[in-house]
């Protein structure tokens, strides 16, 4: 529930599907409450309510936790690589049974979010950001964001996973993609296996996921579905190909240019999706005619004064115009430069 929006839209989970498992677990005899850490911009009131979860919570009198309210725990990360710590959401470390409940979804910067990938909303406010703001890790080819993803599930990983693909999601996940009615829901005690059976049913293999890869690799789940167990045997007929995020797009939106050179689908996918939710917003409220421009991409060797570069791509011009650090770039760190340079003070 990272996200303030209505379910059918396929961004978060079902509620009904959170309904289900209040249920079945009160029926198991436990304690039941259901917790989240949004992302930056987001509360957590404003998204279980929009979501329908405050809903289904009340007529169950379930609990609802604002996990980001009381102060982190600090986890240490014994073979982390690209992290060594984290601030983890106190309430993850005081219940006995951590179920996570994702939306199958495609993501334009993992390749998917599923359940070991939606630990990260156990983490404590603007923490989560972290992940994007990584350098490249000398030696390792892999994003250092899908690094740090199976460092985190190296000291995080669920007691039980259920995947909700009810309504999944395809093409520019986890937020601008298109929702993809499945009818499915998937559980499952190891959270590499369940998510690998979700890739095979979305059509991707595990192994082309670079978190769940090197996370398996490590010895923290199963992702070869040879060795994973499924009931019922038929389950490869709800298999149903998800359209992937693109590798190119080309980004048009007016009242902005966007400068563009030799940069990664992960920059790209980020601006498109910062655009889309808060361009029209920027755009009516600038004070002349001119459009906003915007850099992303390793290849400029100049830009115009008052360009904003975006991405650790465009770090070599960063003591002479506007940076937003990220490996990818996080649109809510897009938005508040955007809001820093309109509260701070202009010469005459």
């Amino acid at each position: 529930m990272g996200r303030n929006v209505k379910p059918e839209t396929g961004i978060t989970t079902h509620p009904q599907v959170i309904a289900a498992a209040i249920d079945a677990f009160r029926e198991a005899g436990a304690n039941v409450a259901v917790g989240e850490s949004p992302i930056t911009g987001v509360t957590m009131v404003d998204a279980f309510e929009s979501g329908g979860i405050t809903t289904v919570a009340k007529i169950r009198n379930c609990p609802l936790i604002d996990m980001d309210v009381r102060r982190y725990v600090t986890c240490e990360i014994p073979a982390g690589i690209a992290m060594k710590s984290l601030k983890v959401c106190r309430e993850v470390t005081e219940y006995d049974i951590i179920v996570s409940i994702p939306v199958m979804k495609t993501h334009m910067h993992t390749g998917v979010t599923l359940s070991v990938k939606n630990m990260k909303g156990c983490l404590w406010r603007r923490s989560k950001v972290d992940f994007h703001m990584l350098p490249q890790l000398p030696g390792h080819e892999e994003k250092p964001l899908d690094i740090a993803i199976a460092d985190l599930s190296s000291v995080l990983l669920p007691h039980l996973s259920i995947i909700d693909g009810t309504i999944g999601m395809e093409g520019l996940g986890p937020s601008a993609g298109k929702p993809k009615p499945l009818g499915v829901v998937l559980v499952g005690v190891d959270a590499f296996a369940t998510d690998s059976v979700a890739c095979a049913i979305m059509g991707i293999s595990a192994h082309d996921i670079p978190h769940l890869r090197i996370g398996s690799q490590r010895g923290y789940g199963v992702i070869d579905i040879d060795s994973i167990a499924v009931y019922p045997q038929n389950w490869k007929d709800v298999q149903d190909t998800f359209v992937l995020p693109p590798e190119e797009l080309s980004i048009e939106f007016s009242g902005f240019t966007v400068l563009d050179q030799q940069s990664c689908s992960a920059c790209q996918s980020t601006l498109l999706m910062f655009l889309r939710q808060y361009g029209q917003q920027l755009s009516d409220s600038k004070s002349d005619d001119k459009d906003i421009t915007i850099a992303i991409g390793k290849g400029h060797e100049e830009l115009p004064i008052g360009t904003l570069c975006v991405g650790n791509c465009t770090a070599k011009h960063k003591n002479c115009r506007k940076f937003v650090s990220g490996c990818p770039p996080v649109s809510s760190e897009i938005l508040s430069m955007f809001n820093d340079d309109r509260s701070s003070p202009h010469p005459e």
